[in-house]
């Protein structure tokens, strides 16, 4: 990992991170740039994204696997590797994984749309399956409220690894629980996807769609 290695916070990183998480953390980095490089090749080459395609490369370019590792760094945990291989850990992971990079494609698809990008929920939803606009971004929000449930159902069957790894699980399933509502918070705060409108979305639930930019 050049990259990593090469950047001032990992030489931070390693001095208070745990062999698992620093291993986590460099591994789904990993899988980040790979999945990136991808969706860079799939936008030069004009390549149609079907929904089962979408869904399993959007799981590495969101970038939030790496952030994962960094709830245990944050909490100064961690996890034994037959914790984070566990079914269920990895099933909460997997939803709210899924539920930021979709609540982000409905929030992202209007600059995403002005630009041509394809790499979009809402976008394969329009294109693969005839959706119009509308029905593509109610459809996502379906997908999304799906997301919750399978976390909390994931929640009420959690194994118990002993006291101390039980405590250490529940402070990094708070720290998923973080990770979904802080990303739609800072959709709505931020400026990069909704400009200065995004209070406004947020209380009306409407947006106006920017023209598109000439290719």
């Amino acid at each position: 990992m050049l990259v990593l290695t090469r950047m001032g916070f990992f030489s931070r990183f390693k001095e208070t991170g745990g062999p698992g998480c620093t291993e986590r953390l460099i591994r789904t980095t990993d899988l980040f740039f790979i999945a990136s490089a991808q969706e860079v090749d799939d936008r030069v080459k004009g390549r149609v994204l079907n929904l089962e395609y979408y869904i399993s490369s959007r799981r590495d370019t969101s970038g939030c696997k790496p952030f994962f590792a960094l709830i245990e760094y944050a909490a100064k945990i961690d996890l034994p590797d037959e914790v984070m291989s566990h079914p269920v850990i990895m099933a909460m992971e997997e939803a709210t994984n899924d539920y930021i990079s979709w609540v982000n494609d409905i929030l992202s698809y209007n600059v995403e749309q002005s630009s041509h990008s394809p790499h979009n929920m809402v976008a394969v939803l329009m294109c693969e399956q005839r959706m119009n606009l509308q029905d593509a971004v109610d459809y996502s929000y379906q997908l999304c409220k799906g997301t919750i449930q399978r976390f909390e159902d994931n929640r009420v069957i959690l194994p118990s690894w002993g006291e101390e790894v039980d405590r250490q699980v529940a402070i990094y399933v708070q720290g998923l629980e973080d990770w979904m509502i802080g990303s739609l918070h800072w959709s709505f705060n931020s400026t990069r996807y909704l400009g200065k409108d995004g209070h406004t979305v947020k209380r009306y639930r409407i947006i106006s769609l920017l023209p598109k930019m000439p290719l």
